[in-house]
């Protein structure tokens, strides 16, 4: 890469060097999900690394996504993309094929290739223009959803743009080229003839416009207002009689007086119902140069614009921004009245090649816009089907979780997944990262930071029958909300006699064992959920009952109405090992949709791990992993302990309880919860009622809340514990 001569501090240069990387990584990127396309080699996908947790205390929050969907979303028809079908969608409900994503993206990274390009020519000195279009390569949807006779006034970042029009010439032409003749000022480029660097060509319908900021918009209201007048005067027509005009800026001309006028006079002619057919397109990309833009400040000055439709799209996902753009190009075309398209893009790197953005952004800033990558995101659109995560090996807890939760919403197009930063961040924990990309704003979004909300907007959702699976982040933030399960979610069926009712899979991340965060990211207490009537309380361990009572949950909940709740282990989410560091005995492989059936779990039935007929563990949640860990142990000491993981604690598996704990006569619970108000309580009381005459004891966590650090282990479950109590039990 090229290090332009004015780079006056090492910092500015380790932030050139940091983007270009990133300009690299995200153009190699491409051979793992098209090898067939000629652009550079890539590199495989490796798996992720998550700590190993032989220990149980490991979960650490800052996770990378599972290793299935590092690289991408799954890519076959049932999840909504589909290289092996190319006509398929994209997601469901989506006009993207496949097909076309693949044409698209090789026009996003034609575009990044000719930013690179430009860098070099300039070191060079042979070229002169170094403005490029990293981070707005989505506006390659944008030409797709247009005609090709749509005359188009460009913002000089729409670089994928004119390459796409440029291949919906009949013949084609090499766009590529006439931009990098446009970089070298030569006398062959097919528009200003090297005069300046401009996006135009006659034979395309794309004009040039001037490098003045929002110069062009009221030349292309002037051409909106006379295309029609044009044809009824006599003059000859260059354009079909129902085109629409296309003029694109970037978010500091929205500011630019030259645009408000523009802007109003489109407006006072729609508010006339003259026919004015223009698209106006913002990328908007949150900075002029350096000067910020206020969020939110774009919406606000054109969304409430009278007689000007306003449309809003996610720019660096390709699919959004080419439905988005169909919707808005039907209004205009159809209606011929104006409208507004909204792009939130990314800017990556500085203004232009000369401009060190490190002088006025923080390297945090410059990092989530590297994270936002368009490239990136249409990568993981194509994947290939080699990620289906049935194919990529046994999968962590988290990763099973992802997993089944994209299945099901590519199965549900009903099912909608939110909650605090399960969407841009894809969870505290990494486990729904991935599903915004493939499934888009409107079924995956981050909420407000309140659980009520968040719990009131599933009780909307499942009323309006829809399938919401909200999050909340840690059990003790429940607490605050639980009405909104207790007294209204579970009352609903029951004070209506059936004729309403509010589905919901509520998933809880939950329990203790993280080694940090004290108390409110360590709750262990599920008394609050375990007494309300009707309510299922799924506590899945292992990754695969994970996956399965997931399935099983969504299925309830869409067929009779179930509220559920699913408390998810958080210091199991990334375990990979159990006895061992390196066994992976805690990892598991995930189950191919045909299979699904015969490893249903049912509501209520727990599973017994071994077969030992001394003792039997009764346990759930991250006691499982102690339990196993201790039944390992005391089976060298020639004591044969079998392992019952509940599952479920509402309701109760009583009748397996009842039969493991016949089989050896000695039931030991191994408790998490506390010891007042757990769930050994229960399970003591599932054995006195089923007449149960053998010898029971329980090992629980302490009447404490979790303290700080590790002062935390004084009042917690204990592997040491279980074992302490089974030779007492057995001898």
């Amino acid at each position: 890469m090229s290090r332009a001569a004015d780079e006056r501090t090492g910092g500015a240069a380790q932030e050139r060097d940091a983007v270009e990387r990133h300009f690299a990584r995200s153009i190699l990127a491409m051979l793992t999900v098209t090898p067939d396309i000629s652009y550079g080699n890539g590199e495989q996908g490796r798996q992720a690394s998550f700590p190993p947790s032989v220990d149980g205390q490991a979960a650490w929050p800052e996770e990378s996504s599972p290793a299935w969907a590092a690289a991408a979303p799954p890519a076959t028809a049932r999840h909504g993309v589909a290289l092996a079908d190319p006509g398929a969608p994209v997601r469901p409900g989506s006009a993207l094929t496949g097909e076309r994503c693949l044409e698209l993206f090789d026009a996003q990274l034609a575009s990044r290739h000719l930013d690179v390009a430009a860098r070099w020519l300039r070191s060079k000195n042979a070229g002169f223009y170094t403005i490029g279009s990293s981070g707005h390569e989505g506006n390659a949807a944008l030409a797709a959803a247009l005609r090709p006779g749509d005359p188009a006034l460009l913002h000089y970042r729409s670089c994928a743009f004119y390459l796409v029009r440029a291949a919906q010439a009949v013949p084609p032409r090499d766009g590529v080229g006439d931009v990098l003749l446009g970089l070298a000022a030569a006398e062959a480029e097919p528009i200003a003839g090297g005069r300046h660097k401009v996006l135009g060509h006659a034979d395309l319908n794309v004009i040039p416009v001037t490098s003045t900021i929002a110069s062009h918009l009221p030349r292309a209201v002037g051409l909106a207002f006379t295309l029609g007048r044009a044809a009824r005067l006599g003059a000859a027509a260059r354009w079909p009689a129902d085109a629409i005009v296309l003029a694109s800026m970037g978010d500091a001309s929205v500011n630019h007086s030259t645009a408000a006028g523009a802007l109003n006079t489109a407006a006072y002619c729609a508010y006339q119902r003259l026919p004015l057919p223009l698209l106006v397109v913002c990328e908007d990309n949150g900075i002029g140069i350096s000067v910020r833009t206020p969020p939110g400040w774009v919406a606000a000055a054109a969304s409430g614009r009278p007689g000007i439709r306003y449309f809003h799209a996610d720019g660096s996902d390709l699919a959004d921004v080419f439905d988005t753009t169909l919707a808005a190009a039907r209004w205009v075309r159809e209606r011929r009245s104006p409208a507004f398209l909204h792009l939130s893009v990314v800017r990556l790197g500085g203004h232009a090649g000369a401009d060190p953005e490190t002088a006025y952004r923080q390297p945090d800033e410059v990092a989530a816009g590297l994270q936002a990558d368009p490239l990136i995101g249409t990568a993981r659109r194509i994947s290939p089907a080699g990620r289906l995560p049935e194919s990529a090996g046994p999968l962590t807890l988290a990763q099973a979780i992802n997993a089944t939760l994209t299945d099901a919403l590519a199965a549900r197009p009903g099912m909608l997944v939110f909650g605090e930063d399960v969407a841009c961040k894809g969870g505290v924990y990494g486990v729904t990262r991935g599903l915004l990309a493939a499934f888009g704003a409107g079924r995956v979004f981050d909420t407000v930071l309140d659980e009520q909300s968040i719990l009131g907007l599933a009780l909307g959702a499942g009323l309006a029958g829809l399938l919401p699976v909200p999050e909340i982040q840690y059990l003790a933030y429940l607490h605050n909300a639980a009405d909104q399960i207790r007294g209204e979610a579970a009352t609903l069926s029951f004070f209506s006699q059936g004729r309403y009712r509010n589905p919901m899979v509520v998933r809880i991340a939950g329990y203790a064992y993280q080694g940090f965060g004290g108390h409110f990211h360590n709750d262990n207490s599920v008394a609050a959920l375990r007494d309300i009537p009707g309510l299922i309380v799924a506590s899945p361990a292992r990754p695969d009952d994970a996956a399965a009572m997931l399935r099983t949950c969504l299925a309830a909940a869409e067929a009779d109405g179930s509220v559920c709740a699913f408390v998810e282990p958080i210091a199991l989410y990334h375990a990979r090992d159990l006895l061992a560091a390196g066994d992976g005995g805690w990892k598991v492989s995930y189950d191919p949709p045909e299979r699904w059936a015969a490893g249903h779990v049912p509501v209520g039935r727990a599973r017994t791990h071994g077969d030992g007929t001394d003792l039997t563990i009764v346990t759930f949640g991250n006691g499982l992993w102690l339990s196993l860990r201790a039944a390992d142990k005391l089976a060298a000491e020639g004591i044969g302990a079998r392992v019952l993981d509940l599952r479920w604690l509402a309701p109760l598996p009583a009748e397996d309880i009842l039969a493991e704990a016949t089989a050896t006569g000695r039931v030991l619970i191994a408790d998490e919860t506390r010891r007042t108000g757990g769930v050994a309580e229960a399970v003591l009381a599932a054995l006195a009622d089923g007449g149960f005459r053998g010898r029971a004891a329980r090992v629980a966590s302490e009447d404490s809340f979790v303290p700080l650090g590790d002062a935390a282990a004084a009042v917690l479950l204990s592997q040491q514990a279980i074992e302490a109590a089974a030779r007492s039990m057995v001898g």
